[in-house]
Parts: structure tokens; sequence; C-alpha cells
């Protein structure tokens, strides 16, 4: 289970390495897609740490990565307009006819600062948002994470 603990973890230290190296601003569904993988890094660390606990830790750490990965479907489907995101930090700021520059400095959220509509791009030419990409990585290692943990591979 520590392989799967420690690829879990590496999904929220790569968005937030990739925050800090290439400037990249997440957004509401970023940071929410997050949250799932560092319950599994902790649920797949208990796994490894007992032996008569490993099916149980182990099979909610793959749920934990299979909810991220969900949010992150959900995530590209806000990218792509097929439905609106129903968080209010994901809306962009509008200007409110009549409001003075104070209410609307005191109306805006300190973060995130993207909008959930605005795709986030890591590789110039590739169409795949970084969402999708969560998509595509919480589906393969949750896959291998099953199969470590049928083999009764210590994971």
């Amino acid at each position: 289970m520590t392989r799967l603990a420690l690829l879990a973890a590496a999904a929220p230290l790569f968005a937030w390495s990739s925050e800090g190296l290439f400037g990249l601003a997440p957004c509401e569904l970023c940071l929410w897609q997050r949250w799932p993988y560092l319950l599994a890094a902790v649920l797949a660390f208990g796994a490894a740490a007992s032996r008569r606990a490993r099916p149980v830790l182990g099979g909610l750490a793959i749920l934990a990565v299979l909810a991220s990965g969900a949010i992150g479907a959900f995530h590209v489907g806000v990218e792509q307009g097929w439905w609106p995101s129903p968080l209010a930090g994901c809306q962009a700021p509008r200007a409110v006819p009549g409001a003075s520059v104070e209410d609307m400095l005191r109306n805006l959220a300190p973060a995130p600062t993207k909008p959930c509509d605005a795709p986030t791009y890591l590789v110039p030419g590739l169409p795949v948002s970084m969402a999708a990409m969560n998509v595509l990585y919480a589906l393969g290692l949750a896959a291998a994470a099953l199969i470590w943990l049928r083999r009764g591979t210590r994971i």
C-alpha cells in the first residue's frame, strides 16, 4: 500500500508545484480534487501498517482516488460548458450596476482567482486540461491499486 500512498500524494504535490513552477492559478474545483488524494494517501499508509485492515483501508483508498476522478470529470464538464458549477467561487466576478468600487472589492473572493470554466492546459498544443489529466490519472491509479490489492501485493 505504500506505492499507492506515494502515488496518491504525488497528485496534489504535482498540482502545488505546477502553481509555483509554471505560475498556474487553481480554481475552486481544482482545489477540491486534491483532498481525496490526500485522504487516499493516509488510508493507504494505514493499510500498509495493518495487514488485517489492508483490504478495507485499501478499498477505501481506491474509492478516495476515484472520488477525485469523479470531481475531475465534473470539472471537465464545467470546462466544456456542459453544465455550470454550483460552487460560488467558480464564477467569474461580475460588476453590479450602481455598486461602488469599495462594494465590488469587498465582494471579491480572496482565492481562488480563476473561474472553473477556464481550462488550464499544462502541455502546449495538447488539448487535455489538467482536470482531464486528473481523471485519467485517477482511473489508472485506481485500476493499478485494485490489481495490487487483489494480488495481495504490498502496495
